[in-house]
């Protein structure tokens, strides 16, 4: 076993879960962040945290020049599966158009014209410019191509990139939108028949690749009654529930999220009192630990039981995880999703990139934190804590997010002494270092 000890830390942001304060959930305790501090990283995991004076020795050491770090980012929802260019709706949506779900059909046919090597060639350049800005954990879905063979298409390039290590977590969005062969009109089938479809004979074709399926639960794309039927059927193959809702108003999406058990529901610019009451009464569901039996039947599953991915947590267990995504909200120009009435009523909290071609083209998780501290009102702390240990929870993962004994050794090092830096100096180059399973890959 080779082990490294890395000193100089100025400030080492633990979030270590064994040191949480169950009186203050959600929260960062004085015991989480030290100061003058080192690690120690053994086969790729934590071993170590403490004062500096205090280091075991190791077979290598780095001094980190009175660094911050951080746990890396856990980014839980991306979309980056997608060919195509949206600049020119962008650009007509910061001169004043609304945002509308519609564009999305854009992105479909691109992704539709692509071949297996390019769609691979740009999912791997935008995961290397996500870990470049800190982020070691990433979600992504399926859902640029809306038919059986292409959503089965993208979920078999993502459980490779799983298995390879390059990924961490998979998800099903066949109900991002009512493709246009589907419109109901002139003989064609319409909506009903496409859920159909997505409960049918895509999700079948899909199952076997992916961890969790999502609906767009929104005016335009999916209502609340279609998005149960697609969330239910993946639910009974086994699959994790996500849910993107409430984005262009109140769609119904929180309270389905809520009601049937989601892991997460993300976006959330429009609530009502009782739909952030909803979300915080969750949040004391309790998390269990994944059953290997369950692991086995899912994408990556042998693989993950067979112990190359542990700290899975059960998919139906847990708190509906509010998940905002701050750089989506800047984009459209929406409303910024009430991250300070969330986490002050009790709600678990995730700031996520959702990363995608129309409303949001960053994977800056820095960039997403620094928003949040700056625009939602969060302290740097609470931010900090929702783009990582937030993220994990959000995807049910303990090992990520968090520098407790035993957690993959995630490293997002700072140019900078204290993590403030992140919000102080919004938009700067701030990563010094990122390090994934203990190996550097920026």
């Amino acid at each position: 076993m080779t082990s490294t000890l890395l000193t100089g830390i100025s400030e080492l942001w633990t979030l270590d879960p064994a040191l949480d304060d169950p009186a203050r959930p959600g929260q960062v305790t004085e015991e989480q962040v030290l100061r003058e501090a080192a690690l120690v990283i053994e086969d790729g995991r934590v071993a170590w945290t403490g004062p500096a004076p205090q280091a075991p020795s190791a077979d290598e050491r780095e001094d980190l020049g009175g660094r911050a770090v951080l746990p890396g980012w856990v980014d839980s929802h991306s979309h980056l599966v997608f060919d195509g260019d949206r600049a020119a709706e962008f650009e007509a949506r910061i001169a004043g158009q609304a945002y509308a779900a519609g564009g999305i059909g854009v992105t479909t046919s691109a992704t539709r014209e692509a071949s297996d090597e390019r769609l691979r060639d740009l999912v791997r350049a935008r995961l290397a410019e996500a870990a470049a800005g800190g982020t070691t954990t990433m979600e992504t879905k399926t859902g640029y191509g809306l038919t059986v063979a292409d959503e089965a298409r993208a979920a078999r390039l993502l459980a490779a990139l799983a298995a390879d290590g390059e990924l961490d977590e998979v998800t099903f969005l066949g109900a991002h939108l009512v493709p246009s062969e589907y419109d109901g009109q002139d003989g064609r089938p319409g909506a009903e028949e496409y859920v159909d479809l997505v409960a049918g004979e895509m999700l079948e074709a899909v199952a076997e690749h992916v961890r969790w399926i999502d609906v767009f639960c929104e005016e335009g794309a999916f209502d609340p009654a279609r998005s149960e039927r697609v969330l239910r059927a993946g639910a009974a193959a086994g699959l994790g529930l996500r849910v993107h809702g409430n984005q262009l108003g109140r769609s119904g999406g929180v309270a389905l999220a809520a009601a049937l058990g989601a892991a997460s529901v993300d976006h959330l610019n429009h609530l009502a009192p009782e739909d952030v009451e909803a979300l915080a009464a969750t949040a004391a569901r309790p998390v269990a630990p994944a059953d290997a039996a369950a692991l086995s039947a899912d994408g990556a599953g042998a693989e993950r039981a067979a112990g190359r991915v542990s700290g899975l947590l059960a998919v139906d267990t847990g708190p509906t995880v509010a998940t905002v995504l701050p750089a989506c909200d800047l984009s459209t120009r929406a409303p910024l999703a009430p991250a300070r009435e969330l986490l002050d009523a009790g709600a678990a909290l995730a700031i996520a990139s959702n990363c995608n071609p129309g409303t949001s083209y960053t994977s800056s998780m820095s960039f997403c934190v620094a928003t949040a501290v700056l625009q939602m009102h969060l302290s740097l702390a609470e931010a900090v804590r929702a783009a990582t240990r937030g993220g994990a929870l959000a995807l049910r993962r303990s090992d990520v997010g968090h520098f407790g004994t035993g957690a993959r050794a995630d490293l997002h090092v700072l140019d900078a002494p204290a993590a403030i830096h992140l919000a102080y100096r919004p938009g700067m180059p701030l990563t010094h270092q990122v390090r994934r399973r203990g190996e550097r890959i920026s």
